[in-house]
């Protein structure tokens, strides 16, 4: 069981605890009643990357590639199989910042409740390309 630090600690210590954090591991903190834990950027992708997604591709008749991911009720549309991912990656980071920006709304919605690690995992990356890399089609699919 993890000790939890005083804020008013955390607050005096600054750069020690984020030191501590980088260095060490995930801290804890306490404030009255809140309890969080601060995590370094590797520390999230252990704790997220394995949250990705399954995408299902098809060739629709005009020859144009629609891409979706069934759990997220998303759906993307391109010439071809790069142009869909990468609409459908732009889509999920669209998704996640609006997660974030309305986290309680979203966090407390029991049918949004367990996208959060998705968003993370997706909020944690650095650019669309690694987004896409995220996505992946089941057994052959794409």
């Amino acid at each position: 069981m993890q000790a939890f630090q005083n804020a008013t600690d955390v607050r005096k210590h600054w750069g020690q605890f984020n030191d501590d954090i980088v260095r060490k591991g995930p801290q804890f903190v306490k404030r009255n009643r809140d309890e969080w834990a601060a995590l370094s950027k590797e520390q999230l992708h252990a704790a997220f990357g394995h949250f990705r997604f399954d995408a299902k591709m098809l060739t629709e008749d005009d020859g144009s590639i629609t891409a979706s991911i069934r759990d997220f009720g998303m759906v993307a549309n391109g010439d071809t199989e790069e142009k869909a991912l990468t609409e459908l990656a732009e889509y999920l980071i669209d998704y996640a910042e609006a997660y974030q920006e309305e986290f309680e709304l979203y966090y407390k919605s029991p049918n949004r409740r367990d996208h959060f690690p998705y968003i993370m995992n997706v909020l944690i990356q650095d650019d669309t390309e690694d987004v896409k890399a995220l996505i992946s089609c089941r057994h052959g699919e794409r």
